[in-house]
């Protein structure tokens, strides 16, 4: 505590104490501190943060931009597809610009008004704001209907992954019990493929509820968060995918060969059903999730898309080498298939890569993120650079912003955390990094040969 003291109390130490108002260290007891100076400090500070807050929203009417919004029923009505695909371009850029103004008004109050609890440096907080309430958790600081939406998309993307596990489990006995009732090659493929979703599945499952766990030995250990376990799971099955796979593919050339097994696979009608049973189950688990836009779920809808195409064609490929009689039918289609899910698959696992190793971000993320800066530019004279790189599914971005070079350190700290804080409420966001400089032709801030 600011004004304790350790030594012997005396009559001048008394006065000093009273005068800043601090606890005795004898009887724990704070003394009374001068109120009219709190009350000149406080009320200084909120004019400071009530001016930053006028700048924000003064000049930004959101309503200008709602009026170029079109309707679904207006958009229908467009005959040209280019022209409509124009539209939900706009409607897209729209409302991820509402989103942006949306965020930047909620969070300007809470944090800004967290800046300088302690106004007259007594060590007492005279007040707390938004940041230090929700402790550090700036999702609760978003009006209730985003959180609501945020909170929903959650909890559909995690009831889409434990629907997934049952269906997958289901399907993958059901497939077993064809296989071994067939000797063709194509349904044991579409077996492999079968297994190896229940084990992608299982493995989303499990780094998705790695990453919500709220341990603080993972909190210490991981201090950035855990965020990137998921595509790293991705990448892992991803492997195994294509490791798999390729088995397959040498088995169907064997028997292409002359001295392979030659012989017609015969499909009976549980396995037919079960095929059938796969491609419809699947279909309808895509379709269901197709909107919902998490990493996770959208992998799963992948997955769901390949198996329809995969066992569709697993059916075919034996069935019609039997109808007509043509041996190499039934492994040509299965080398065929290996060969699409191992390019599928390695596509995949190259995506996730170059995302953990920095990818740039998608440009209109990046688009959306100068939006940000522009609802900014009555706090600055301008942005020096805007950076966004993936560091897994989401971006870590980089503002350079340029203020006057008499800008008071409080004013300039205030901007560029609020200008953070905003960023890192965006949901494609994790961390954002705010640096200030008062001229352009300054350095960019970063060593060339470490980026290198």
């Amino acid at each position: 505590m600011v004004g304790r003291r350790a030594f012997s109390r005396s009559g001048d130490a008394d006065e000093e104490d009273e005068r800043l108002g601090v606890e005795d260290i004898e009887t724990g007891l704070k003394k009374p501190k001068p109120k009219f100076r709190d009350i000149v400090e406080l009320a200084l500070a909120k004019q400071a943060t009530d001016q930053l807050k006028k700048q924000l929203t003064q000049d930004i009417d959101i309503n200008e931009y709602k009026k170029y919004w079109k309707s679904d029923d207006e958009i229908k009505r467009i005959k040209s597809k280019k022209i409509r695909q124009y539209y939900k371009k706009q409607n897209e850029r729209l409302d991820d610009w509402l989103e942006v103004d949306t965020v930047v008004k909620a969070m300007s109050d809470s944090v800004m008004d967290s800046m300088n609890p302690d106004a007259d440096n007594d060590g007492i907080r005279e007040q707390e704001g938004g940041v230090q309430a929700s402790g550090g958790n700036i999702e609760e600081l978003l009006p209730q209907d985003v959180r609501d939406r945020r909170i929903k998309d959650k909890r559909t993307a995690r009831r889409a992954i434990n629907v997934n596990v049952l269906a997958n489990i289901l399907l993958l006995v059901a497939k077993g019990f064809a296989a071994l009732s067939s000797s063709s090659l194509s349904l044991i493929a579409s077996l492999l493929d079968s297994a190896l979703d229940l084990l992608c599945t299982v493995i989303v499952w499990s780094t998705n509820r790695l990453v919500s766990w709220r341990l603080e030995t993972l909190q210490k250990n991981f201090p950035v968060g855990r965020k990137r376990l998921e595509p790293v799971g991705i990448l892992v099955f991803s492997v195994i995918m294509v490791i798999s796979f390729a088995q397959i593919l040498q088995e169907s050339v064997t028997r292409l060969l002359p001295n392979g097994d030659h012989s017609i696979a015969n499909l009976p009608p549980a396995a037919i059903g079960a095929m059938a049973g796969t491609v419809g189950l699947k279909g309808i688990i895509g379709f269901f999730c197709w909107n919902i836009k998490t990493t996770q779920v959208q992998a799963l809808v992948q997955d769901c898309k390949t198996d329809v195409y995969f066992n569709t064609l697993s059916l075919l490929f034996p069935l019609i080498g039997k109808a007509a009689g043509i041996w190499w039918l039934d492994p040509a289609g299965a080398a065929i298939l290996s060969l699409y899910i191992i390019y599928d698959w390695a596509d995949t696992a190259m995506e996730n890569i170059t995302r953990l190793c920095g990818t740039a971000a998608e440009m209109e993320l990046v688009k959306k993120l100068t939006f940000l800066a522009f609802r900014f530019s009555p706090l600055v004279k301008g942005f020096k650079s805007i950076t966004a790189y993936h560091a897994g599914d989401n971006v870590w971005v980089e503002y350079d912003i340029l203020l006057d070079e008499k800008t008071p350190l409080r004013r300039t700290h205030d901007i560029s955390e609020t200008l953070q804080y905003c960023a890192e409420a965006l949901p494609n966001v994790d961390r954002c990094f705010v640096t200030c400089d008062y001229t352009a032709a300054n350095p960019g801030g970063h060593a060339q040969d470490a980026a290198n």
